[in-house]
């Protein structure tokens, strides 16, 4: 694909959903960022969520991060088979670590003695971001949540924001909030 041809397929999508693209668009575990009117583009490919985030977690802040990973582990992720539940970030003497996130092997027959699914990753991040992380680490309620895992050309990324963990009562709220925008929608579907 080239530039010009994810151009009209998003044209098409725009289209056809009869909506404004405003940065993005997410088809099929796709997703199109668009810049300066299609001509720079990036083509990403969600390869693991974490969906409990935005629920359990108020976000505030995010960044991207490379994953130091074996060619095992490459494999794994690109086939889908990473799960983000249950996984956090943590700061260490000025460096980032994946805590929890399992990886299950690509070849379950053929796994190698020392493979471990379940274990400590190295994220890759610039110094001036983890000095800017430090010190978000540091203020009292906040944590680092992993939130997708994608490619970016040929490099696996992962995102992970700064959140605050919400209330019950907030959840609930979005709760409601949600059941009443779906019975909106489906008022508005079967009326017409």
């Amino acid at each position: 694909l080239n530039i010009k041809s994810i151009a009209f397929i998003l044209l098409y999508i725009d289209q056809k959903s009869k909506k404004k693209l405003k940065n993005y668009q997410i088809t099929n575990n796709f997703l199109f960022l668009k810049k300066n009117n299609y001509d720079k583009m990036k083509i990403m490919k969600i390869l693991a969520k974490n969906k409990k985030a935005y629920f359990d977690y108020e976000i505030l802040e995010k960044f991207e991060a490379g994953i130091v990973l074996t060619g095992n582990e490459v494999k794994s992720i690109r086939a889908g088979r990473m799960s983000l539940v249950s996984s956090f970030v943590i700061l260490k003497n000025e460096e980032v670590f994946l805590i929890n996130a399992s990886i299950p092997p690509y070849q379950p027959k053929n796994v190698p003695a020392e493979y471990e699914p379940i274990k400590t990753r190295k994220l890759l991040l610039k110094k001036s971001e983890i000095k800017h992380l430090i010190g978000k680490s540091k203020q009292k309620g906040l944590t680092l949540i992993p939130l997708k895992v994608y490619t970016d050309k040929r490099n696996i990324k992962i995102e992970f924001a700064v959140g605050r963990g919400k209330k019950k009562f907030d959840k609930r709220e979005k709760i409601k909030k949600q059941d009443i925008e779906r019975e909106m929608r489906k008022a508005l579907k079967y009326k017409f």
